[in-house]
């Protein structure tokens, strides 16, 4: 029997399908507009690729890549009321829980806050004995339909933001999102992810039941997964845990289809959508991370995301006297740009009028106006150019000696020749590279703590990648295929006992 797999990437202009054999080869592939509600968009391309399919029941497994959280939180729709909880008193309590939120958002997901004594200093000591009681009483008082649990350092001791989730569990009924599964050290940015976690518990819901019911409706019996912001994949029931783990999914799947379709595991990636370019760097062909904080709907937070540099500029930026953009008609450029008969000026006119003509548009160029407004157009590609030539040296630090794969709907907008880039590669099926690296994407798990640096170290570190490869396999990995795939120790000279902070990443293929 054939395994086939679809991968489906929803981004801000089109909602991107393909189909993908057991060779890896693309078979079907898909694009169509991304709807006000999303799930329309998702349904109409996976429609449009199992037409192209003779025997849907081949179909094993199908990977989404999904806009649901990361709207859920710009707009403040969809959120739950989440309790939020920090062990840390006395010591954190100047700077109390979502101080730094905006006042809409704040609004929106509170329920209530209070700091308890818990949690651990840096060397594992107790900052004081944990008081379930004055977490029963905090609880008591509140009504919420999640609650996030803080712990000061819980990525070196997570023993009291356990006890605590189990009392919720167990006396409450409510779901519990919990830090050190979520972000790195750093409480306040740790903390505020911990609660767009707990937030999203019924927008990931919501995605999961319209997944599974899209799935049923057309019969297939494919298992399903959701795209993570790392480039790998999770189960459903792991994305129902750590929703935010699909914020910034789409850049990360655009990364990894760039590697995956170009035979490039080092590179400069450029992702031209409808409505903005986004620029990131392939490091042994999964993508760069950020090494900053990461700022969602104006709260700081401090899970792993890659490092993407987005640009207004698109497909369907509008061009006017004044400049490019930032505006763009999104996914109305089929009706409005000139090429198609509009009347609105696009970057997309703009390439064609300077001899960039997509497959398919060899008749366009006989669409666009002469004189002043021809010439607008193309001095508009002239500072296009300029700004991407800008985004690239931003990204690579200098570096010219990487070629720059060019992916996206848009990608047509790219000249030949870039500056900072040793060459410009076009690979096939590049309009739909974030859909198939959602299809060809591994499971991974990660851990990121504090060891001792003495006689046990080696003892700790073997114990830390034993935990990341089972956070990897209870995200759907293979358990005999699973391989730490990056190792990172920082030794922290500023503590009385000798100790290092350890990163490790395990990653693997999907258990069948």
């Amino acid at each position: 029997m054939a395994d086939l797999r679809i991968g489906i990437d929803v981004g801000g202009t089109n909602t991107d399908a393909v189909v993908l054999d057991a060779g890896g080869r693309v078979i079907a592939k898909a694009k169509r507009p991304t709807t006000p509600e999303v799930t329309g968009g998702l349904r109409a391309a996976l429609d449009a690729v199992l037409a192209q399919v003779e025997d849907r029941s081949q179909v094993t497994r199908v990977m989404l890549g999904t806009t649901h959280a990361t709207n859920a939180i710009l707009e403040r729709r969809g959120l739950g009321r989440v309790a939020v909880l920090r062990l840390g008193a006395p010591a954190t309590t100047a700077v109390p829980p979502l101080s730094d939120w905006p006042d809409d958002l704040r609004k929106a997901v509170s329920a209530g806050e209070a700091i308890v004594p818990g949690g651990h200093y840096v060397d594992g000591r107790e900052i004081g004995p944990l008081d379930l009681d004055a977490v029963r009483s905090f609880l008591d008082r509140v009504q919420a339909d999640a609650v996030a649990v803080t712990g000061v350092f819980s990525p070196a001791d997570d023993a009291h933001e356990r006890r605590v989730a189990e009392l919720v569990a167990a006396e409450y009924g409510l779901p519990v999102s919990v830090s050190h599964e979520i972000g790195s050290l750093g409480l306040l940015e740790r903390e505020n992810a911990t609660v767009l976690n707990a937030a999203l518990y019924g927008v990931a819901a919501h995605v999961t039941d319209a997944l599974t019911t899209a799935l049923a409706e057309r019969g297939l019996s494919a298992r399903p997964y959701l795209a993570q912001n790392d480039g790998t994949l999770m189960t459903l029931e792991h994305a129902a845990r750590l929703p935010v783990s699909t914020i910034g999914s789409g850049p990360a799947n655009s990364l990894r289809g760039a590697a995956y379709l170009s035979g490039v595991q080092d590179a400069i990636v450029v992702d031209v959508g409808g409505t903005s370019t986004d620029l990131g760097v392939l490091a042994g062909g999964f993508p760069r991370e950020s090494a900053a904080a990461t700022e969602i709907g104006g709260v700081l937070t401090n899970f792993r995301m890659p490092d993407i540099l987005a640009i207004a500029l698109g497909g369907g930026t509008v061009v006017r006297p004044g400049g490019v953009g930032p505006d763009s008609v999104g996914y109305r450029i089929a009706t409005e740009a000139l090429v198609f008969g509009g009347t609105t000026a696009t970057m997309t006119d703009a390439a064609v009028a300077a001899g960039r003509v997509p497959a398919g548009g060899e008749d366009w160029p006989r669409r666009l106006p002469g004189g002043r407004e021809g010439t607008l157009l193309r001095d508009a590609v002239a500072r296009a150019d300029e700004m991407l030539a800008d985004a690239v040296d931003r990204m690579t630090l200098g570096r010219t000696d990487r070629p720059l794969v060019a992916v996206g709907g848009g990608a047509f907008l790219l000249p030949e020749e870039i500056p900072g880039a040793s060459r410009v590669i076009r690979p096939e099926h590049a309009e739909v590279a974030n859909a198939v690296g959602a299809a060809i994407a591994l499971a991974s798990g990660r851990v990121d703590t504090i060891l001792p640096a003495g006689e046990s170290r080696a003892q700790a570190i073997e114990s830390a990648e034993e935990e990341a490869r089972a956070r990897a396999v209870a995200a759907g990995a293979d358990p005999s295929t699973v391989e730490i795939v990056d190792l990172l120790e920082v030794p922290l000279s500023y503590l009385s006992e000798p100790a290092v902070r350890v990163h490790v990443k395990a990653a693997g293929p999907l258990a069948r």
